[in-house]
């Protein structure tokens, strides 16, 4: 079984306000970014260092949410709070199939990407950061990037890393999926699924289809192989599913007040393993906003360290 704990802050709102006096003049420490090639493009990600601290001394690598970056205020900040804690991140910039990607996803661009596609850009950053010399590696991600991380940890056994955080991290179940589409959109997304599949089936994944919601974007173009990626039935886009096979340490981070995961909580009370452990902090959301940032980097720097 897991172990499920409760984070509450208030008692600690007085002690972190008291401890705000005496950081404010702290001067927050830079982060660099690192452009690599892979697969043809060039792909980016933000590299904070704690101060005095070593690729040898650990390192998180950090996967950003759905159709998002890098350097979105969320990531941007929990590397901060991460350093401030002796920790140091790369927080990579998912490709999305686009070249030297940065900012939010701009829905007019046709979608080229997969969701399975961020599990091979994880382990090209995590090669990279061993080739830095780090062997002490967390893995880190956030919602749909928490599935991916939780994705390329089960499948791909690394040595050098040594745990995995997961932060509302997606879960997924194939009829809600069709459902909420429907809802979203008033249409299924089954023809378009089954037209698609066809293609791909024939070769042609590659194949634009046009004028069709996808994922967050209405009215927009995506590839076959993008489509069937993301609306097929694959159960491995469900984190709980994923962590019944848990290999690494793998801690849980789930906000009492996420309205984008509802339903996380509930899965992972029916995950049975002895790598995962399960910590619901009470009042916080999907993005851990505010207070609640300190207390994700609390918990995650806690775990990290084996506090």
């Amino acid at each position: 079984m897991n172990t499920m704990t409760r984070f509450n802050r208030l008692p600690l709102m007085l002690v972190a306000l008291l401890l705000s006096v005496f950081t404010l003049t702290a001067q927050a420490a830079e982060s660099k970014e690192i452009k690599q090639k892979y697969n043809g493009l060039t792909v980016n990600a933000n590299l904070l260092m704690a101060d005095g601290k070593s690729y040898q001394d650990g390192m998180v690598l950090l996967t950003h949410g759905t159709l998002t970056h890098a350097g979105r205020s969320t990531y941007a900040n929990l590397q901060q709070l991460l350093a401030d804690r002796g920790i140091s991140s790369l927080a990579i910039n998912l490709s999305l199939g686009l070249d030297d990607r940065h900012g939010e996803y701009d829905c007019k661009t046709p979608h080229r990407h997969r969701h399975e596609d961020a599990v091979g850009e994880i382990g090209f950053w995590l090669n990279w950061l061993k080739k830095q010399g780090a062997n002490d590696i967390t893995l880190m991600g956030h919602s749909r990037g928490g599935n991916q991380t939780a994705w390329f940890s089960v499948e791909q056994d690394d040595p050098a890393v040594k745990r995995v955080v997961l932060i509302a991290p997606a879960t997924w179940n194939y009829d809600a999926e069709k459902a909420d589409y429907k809802k979203k959109y008033g249409q299924s997304i089954e023809p378009i699924l089954a037209k698609a599949e066809k293609l791909v089936a024939e070769g042609k994944g590659d194949t634009l289809i046009k004028n069709i919601n996808f994922i967050y974007c209405k009215d927009t173009s995506a590839t076959a192989n993008a489509v069937v990626s993301y609306y097929k039935n694959e159960p491995r886009m469900d984190t709980p599913t994923l962590l019944k096979d848990a290999k690494k340490p793998t801690l849980v981070v789930i906000g009492s007040a996420d309205t984008v995961v509802t339903d996380l909580e509930e899965k992972m009370n029916g995950v049975e393993s002895e790598q995962v452990t399960v910590t619901v902090v009470d009042g916080a959301g999907h993005f851990f906003r505010d207070f609640f940032a300190e207390d994700l980097a609390d918990n995650a720097a806690e775990f990290i360290k084996g506090e």
